[in-house]
């Protein structure tokens, strides 16, 4: 699976738990947006994580 921004920013939008996590990603790691998202892409849809099906939504032609 591909890491895509654009994927990664609607998922967190769409999602008040990610959004949190987000935040707090940023604050503890004194991280930006971009690089706090794909921190967060790793941490909870990479490789089997529980977001994972959700992210893959994206990918579907509607």
């Amino acid at each position: 699976m591909k890491y895509y921004t654009s994927h990664m920013k609607k998922l967190v939008k769409n999602n008040k738990e990610l959004q949190e996590k987000l935040k707090n990603i940023m604050k503890e790691h004194d991280l930006e947006k971009g690089f706090a998202l794909k921190a967060l892409y790793h941490a909870e849809v990479a490789s089997g994580g529980k977001y994972q099906d959700a992210y893959r939504e994206f990918d579907t032609p509607q």
